[in-house]
Order: C-alpha cells, then structure tokens, then sequence
C-alpha cells in the first residue's frame, strides 16, 4: 500500500532510507528537508504494517512562477528491492505531483534506471542549476512545455548541508 508519509513513520523512513543507500547521508538529507520546511510530500510503500519503501519530492524555486519539484531520494528497504517497491513508489509519486500542480520534476539519478519512467537528461539540458551537465540530470515534463523554455532553478539548501 502507497500511501502519504506520517511523522509516526520518520525513525522508520530514516532506517529504510540508511539502510537503502548502506550510509546515512541520504537519510540526513531527508531530515534536513523536513526540518527546513521544503519537503512537498513524502510517500511510503507500506506492507504488513512496515514501512517497506520512501519517496520525497521537495520545492525547487524556479525563475518562473510555477511549481518545480526535485525527487530525491527514492528508498527500497534492502530485502525489498528488486520487487518493483521503487517503480511503484515513483509511479504513485509522479501522480501526486499533477495533483500538487508540478510543472515539472528534476532529479539527479541513474542514467539507465530513470529514463524508464519518462527522464531525460535531454529534457534537462535547459535548466540551469548545480547539477546541470552531468548526465545524471535529468527531467520529466508533468505539464506542457515545462522545459521548452530555459530555466533556473535553485535546491534547498538541505541539498548542500
């Protein structure tokens, strides 16, 4: 079951997200968003009452006056993973972001594992931002035309903490 995260569920979304990533950077970075107030929503895969996956989506602030979100980071429970808990998670994450009214999504992630779901890094090649030019960088275009024109964009400073 996805459903919208719980403050209940923080120490178990800290676990899952360390655990994840096998270092605990990624699950600073979520408390980092959360206690700076740029987390949009968070989501988790839940299954027999334990949360099993994490997704966060926080604010990017844009040069342009419509809302832009950066994913980051997406977390699978280690014995989980492999079982399409992310795909899942990512899915239900990109649906909740046309209800948010997101124009448009920026993350910095694999360059195989992504483009599956609509990334490109050639989408991306329009915004500037900190992690412009790597091809890591990538968009997805929730609305029409949200990267036809260039952007600036900038990350919470959670991002570089």
């Amino acid at each position: 079951m996805i459903r919208h995260a719980r403050t209940a569920d923080h120490a178990a979304i800290r676990e899952v997200t360390a655990a994840a990533f096998g270092r605990a950077d990624e699950a600073d970075l979520v408390e980092r968003l959360r206690g700076a107030g740029d987390v949009l929503f968070e989501l988790v895969d839940e299954s027999d009452g334990e949360v099993c996956g994490h997704i966060l989506f926080s604010r990017l602030w844009a040069d342009r006056p419509e809302l832009y979100a950066a994913l980051a980071p997406v977390s699978v429970r280690p014995a989980r993973q492999n079982a399409g808990v992310g795909s899942a998670l990512i899915r239900a994450g990109l649906e909740t972001c046309r209800d948010f009214s997101v124009h448009g999504v920026l993350l910095l992630g694999h360059p195989d594992y992504y483009p599956r779901f609509g990334f490109s890094a050639e989408t991306a090649a329009r915004v500037a931002a900190p992690y412009a030019g790597s091809p890591a960088f990538m968009a997805l275009a929730i609305e029409a035309g949200a990267f036809d024109a260039p952007l600036t964009v900038a990350y919470p400073d959670a991002f570089t903490g």
